[in-house]
């Protein structure tokens, strides 16, 4: 069994059973899940579980799964827009966590211009991808990705970023997690329209 999948689901019926419980002996079962989850967190992730809980505690309201946005952006011979992250190494597309009071394709705007300088406008929802927990992170993940058209900026490397420029997908080698397969995706959509 994946033990991150399995704490990610006790995570998420727990902080969701507090929330709606309307008993204190319910309310009291669901915190000691909520416990032993942030202990076995702790663990897996060699973190101390009272970060592990201030974690948990940043989420309010219903739980869900971590909502995403990235863009793909092309230059006029058909290279994408990729930036090498400054946290591992690798290449990825612009992108990341949507904020609140924001939509997936609002993300992709706002974190391609925070990581690479372009302001960009999507143009068409490329594909819905999604991540179970344990395969690049401890938590469920949706990520929206949008072609994108750059409208203004010049490129330049964030706090994010050590590199940006326009590349041939299969010219990348170190993909920073799967968006090797997303970026390989994005090209076969656009040739196809």
């Amino acid at each position: 069994m994946d033990l991150l999948a399995l704490l990610d689901e006790l995570r998420i019926t727990s902080q969701n059973g507090k929330k709606y419980a309307d008993n204190p002996y319910d309310e009291a079962r669901y915190e000691r899940i909520l416990e032993l989850t942030a202990e076995w967190y702790g663990h897996a992730l060699n973190l101390p579980p009272a970060e592990v809980r201030d974690r948990f505690a940043e989420e309010l309201g219903h739980v869900t799964p971590k909502l995403g946005g990235d863009a793909a952006v092309f230059d006029d011979e058909g290279r994408l827009l990729v930036q090498r992250r400054a946290d591992d190494g690798t290449w990825g597309l612009p992108g990341g966590f949507v904020d609140p009071d924001e939509s997936p394709r609002e993300t992709a705007v706002r974190e391609t211009r925070e990581e690479t300088g372009l302001v960009v406008e999507p143009e068409e929802l490329i594909g819905v991808y999604s991540r179970k927990p344990g395969e690049y992170g401890p938590h469920s993940l949706v990520i929206h990705l949008y072609r994108c058209t750059r409208i203004d900026g010049e490129i330049e490397t964030s706090p994010e970023t050590e590199a940006v420029e326009y590349r041939p997908v299969d010219e990348v080698d170190d993909w920073h997690r799967n968006h090797g397969n997303v970026a390989q995706e994005a090209v076969e959509h656009c040739d196809q329209h």
